[in-house]
């Protein structure tokens, strides 16, 4: 809030919500026992919302469960046993949000599916293309039934690991003391230019506060934080005074639940407010490449047409649309008929900082952060002076 009243903005405000509360606890534990290959630790984190191993761990064979599809072929063969879950991110995908998307099923919904069959606890596969030692966290979601531990395991460790396994059985050792304690209150953090001549319009920037423990989150969000905030400093530095409504929400609880978004969404539609357009940077601070566009069927392809009509003044930057959603936050405002956008940086540097130690300020280019904020003032800006309506004249006219 400190740094958003710095801004000279109309209105800077704090919205309370709700966040669940887990702490990792202790430096994890994971060591394998290989009858071909010795021991050895892992790099290992515990995943977030994980319950923790009993104090003096667990030791249990091994598994090799090849992604979440193969856990009821497998059924009770998992009894007793630790699930690993081997499957990659696809190096193929060009889209590396593409490949996260096709591979982080097992890494939410792993430890409840391998639990069903009584499997004692999970490893599972990092989320990133890169091979290293790296271990990389995130949230699991516990369903029905019994709640077991499970922790991520570096790409270089997880490929050792499924060696050893074609070799003969192997048995793993696990402790961690993660936990979860009871919800405490937080916040989200906004801040408006309030709109000249179409006010209850509202064009919204924004990104999310929260992030993993092991790191800074400088990419996973500090980086969309910080451009949400600069769009309205760069327009208002130029003494731009916009038509509608600009709108910088920094969401609470991204990572572990979404409760900033659940609050910002039901405050929004108590209220009756109308989203124009919604905006999120959650894909890290690197060269821009555009946008991704979505939105409620009733209105998204006139909205979608709209935005095309500005692709000549984008792409001599090297920016274009594309369809494929918007944000985890701004998705909740669907509901509300405005056109949804996500912000779209080239993703190929992304997931070797998602969720780890490694993603700090250091990693983050300043260039690259300032283009990335400047191509979406230009949107915002142009969302602004031309609406997404057919323009009347006075709209259309420069």
């Amino acid at each position: 809030r400190d740094r958003l009243d710095t801004l000279g903005l109309d209105r800077v405000w704090l919205q309370p919500c709700e966040v669940p509360h887990w702490v990792r606890g202790e430096p994890e534990e994971v060591w394998v026992a290989a009858s071909a290959g010795g021991s050895f630790r892992m790099h290992a984190l515990a995943l977030g919302n994980s319950i923790g191993t009993p104090p003096e761990g667990l030791s249990a064979e091994v598994v090799e469960v090849p992604g979440l599809e193969a856990v009821d072929s497998l059924g009770f063969a998992l009894e007793g046993k630790i699930a690993f879950f081997s499957k990659p991110m696809d190096p193929k995908q060009l889209n590396t949000f593409a490949a996260y998307g096709g591979a982080v099923g097992q890494r939410a919904w792993g430890a409840t599916r391998a639990a069903r069959y009584g499997a004692v606890g999970v490893l599972v596969r990092s989320m990133t293309t890169a091979l290293d030692t790296v271990p990389h966290t995130g949230s699991l979601i516990y369903g029905e039934g019994p709640r077991i531990p499970a922790v991520a395991i570096s790409t270089l460790d997880a490929e050792k690991l499924s060696r050893l396994l074609r070799l003969g059985p192997v048995r793993v050792y696990m402790r961690t003391s993660c936990r979860m304690l009871a919800p405490k209150r937080s916040y989200n953090v906004i801040g408006e230019i309030r709109g000249s001549t179409h006010p209850e319009e509202i064009i919204l920037v924004g990104g999310h506060l929260d992030s993993w423990d092991v790191g800074e989150g400088a990419h996973d969000d500090g980086a969309g934080c910080v451009q949400s905030m600069e769009v309205l400093r760069l327009l208002r530095s130029l003494g731009y005074r916009p038509k509608r409504t600009l709108r910088c929400v920094l969401f609470m609880n991204e990572e572990n639940g979404g409760a900033g978004a659940a609050a910002y969404r039901d405050s929004s539609n108590a209220r009756g407010e109308f989203h124009l357009a919604a905006m999120e940077s959650d894909r890290g601070g690197f060269t821009p490449r555009g946008f991704t566009a979505d939105g409620h069927p009733d209105t998204f392809q006139d909205y979608y047409a709209r935005l095309h009509e500005w692709t000549p003044l984008l792409e001599p930057f090297g920016l274009s649309f594309k369809t494929g959603g918007s944000g985890a936050d701004v998705s909740r405002l669907k509901g509300q008929k405005g056109l949804l956008l996500g912000f779209l940086p080239d993703s190929q540097r992304y997931f070797d900082f998602h969720h780890t130690a490694n993603d700090r300020l250091e990693a983050v280019n300043r260039r690259e952060l300032e283009l990335g904020a400047a191509a979406m003032t230009a949107l915002v800006y142009l969302l602004d002076k031309y609406g997404l309506g057919a323009p009347s004249k006075k709209e259309g006219s420069h």
